[in-house]
């Protein structure tokens, strides 16, 4: 694609890298029949094509974003199916990114929208915040139809994806220490901003089964939020004040084999911390040692011997590949082959390059895109009859929890109960012959 950017402009480095971008595309428009949003309406400027133009015109001009750029652009999933699909290379992330950042800083949003977004912003990347207002959602929860029904979508949707208990605490700063007496590795586990709320056995199993195989976790202190949720709102100041947070707590530990993530929206953005903090000479050396320790609890249990026991029932599972994990990481083969290893006969589910609509905030910001997505999603996973459905984002289980009455768990839980940890709650409260055990172990 042509450019035409001046010097001037090119002076900026994120300018720069986007001109590089844009310059890679090809207009052959492959990345329209995997986008979501595509997908659904059909309509152009909602296709990754249709965004590179409008994201070219606006930088090029360096004008302010206008309702249209930001209707458009806010409708991106940032589920990066795109790039998978890309013969050409474009990095369509590193382009959106710049041009949310971009929105963020010239274009004025309706009050009821700027102060929904503020809240996401202030509530969700601060456990204690985020518990109290889980706690309050509570009782607001039964009133979400009576709000949609007024018209208030995505106070309803936010409501509607409250849990339907108390959460639970954030995990503590500690270390758990390797089980039995010889030590084979020592990792970092991000434990995230929402896991522990929203499913705390998440990170209960990730610190079981890495312990249980000779792995001492350990949960630093000063570490927090990966700063994903605001950088994908374009407010990149605090994503990156939260990503050198991270690296100042993480690079105050030393003899760590990995930085392991068991949400993987996280897990793309901290890996991705050697670019966003690449002009920061005080930094970017130490984020891109970061981002290179980065690894999906997938790919680092699939580094490991496990060591399954014996059971005596084979539990369908449908996987579902998270786009973060999927299209953002490129990490395909491991969740599914570890689950086969250990005895589940795994599905995949057909079109399962789409995304389900979690996206982070997504769901809460487009409720009516991503409610349709969900319905898609759900549809092609029930076809399948399955046992339980496998995910390894806390964003998806979230989400396709609410359209399906499957059990829906994370990966990790079902490696662990696989490898002699406790049967997940979900699949114990379904009948109870899936409960028995989660597969014949395989030598």
């Amino acid at each position: 694609m042509q450019t035409s950017f001046t010097l001037a402009q090119l002076a900026d480095p994120d300018t720069a890298e986007s001109e590089k971008i844009l310059r890679t595309c090809v207009h052959c428009g492959f990345c329209t029949a995997p986008c979501p949003t595509y997908v659904l309406d059909g309509n152009e400027l909602d296709s990754p094509r249709g965004r590179i133009y409008l994201i070219k015109d606006m930088l090029e001009h360096d004008r302010p974003a206008t309702a249209e750029v930001v209707r458009h652009i806010d409708r991106c999933l940032s589920c990066l199916s795109c790039m998978t699909t890309c013969p050409s290379g474009v990095h369509y992330m590193h382009l959106v990114d710049h041009a949310r950042g971009h929105i963020e800083r010239t274009y004025r949003r309706p009050f009821g929208e700027r102060l929904l977004r503020g809240m996401l912003a202030w509530l969700i990347p601060h456990p204690r915040r985020f518990r109290l207002a889980l706690s309050a959602a509570l009782l607001g929860k039964p009133f979400a139809p009576l709000l949609a029904a007024f018209g208030l979508k995505r106070l309803a949707a936010m409501l509607r994806l409250a849990p339907n208990a108390m959460p639970a605490g954030p995990l503590a700063p500690q270390t758990f220490a390797a089980a039995g007496t010889a030590k084979s590795g020592r990792v970092i586990l991000l434990a995230g901003c929402v896991n522990d709320l929203l499913a705390p056995e998440i990170n209960a199993a990730t610190i079981r089964v890495l312990t249980r195989h000779g792995i001492e976790v350990i949960v630093p202190r000063g570490a927090g939020c990966c700063g994903s949720l605001v950088h994908h709102m374009g407010r990149e100041r605090e994503a990156l004040a939260q990503a050198r947070a991270n690296i100042d707590a993480w690079d105050a530990i030393e003899g760590v084999d990995a930085i392991v993530i068991n949400a993987s929206g996280c897990g793309t953005t901290v890996k991705d911390y050697g670019f966003m903090l690449r002009t920061d000479p005080a930094y970017a050396a130490r984020a891109a040692r970061v981002a290179g320790l980065a690894k999906d609890i997938s790919e680092y249990l699939a580094t490991l011997p496990l060591k399954p026991v014996p059971q005596a029932e084979s539990l369908v599972v449908a996987y579902h590949a998270a786009c973060s994990l999927q299209h953002g990481q490129r990490v395909t083969r491991q969740p599914k082959e570890l689950l086969g290893r250990l005895g589940f006969n795994v599905k995949d589910v057909p079109e399962g390059h789409l995304c389900c609509g979690s996206a982070g905030t997504y769901n809460i910001l487009q409720p009516d895109i991503a409610r349709r997505l969900r319905t898609r999603k759900v549809g092609t996973i029930e076809r399948l009859r399955p046992d339980v459905i496998a995910a390894g984002n806390i964003g998806c289980i979230t989400q396709i929890a609410a359209g399906t009455a499957l059990p829906i768990v994370h990966t990790v839980e079902l490696i662990d109960w696989a490898t002699g940890g406790p049967c997940p709650q979900r699949v114990r409260e379904c009948p109870p012959h899936l409960a028995v055990s989660p597969a014949a172990a395989v030598g």
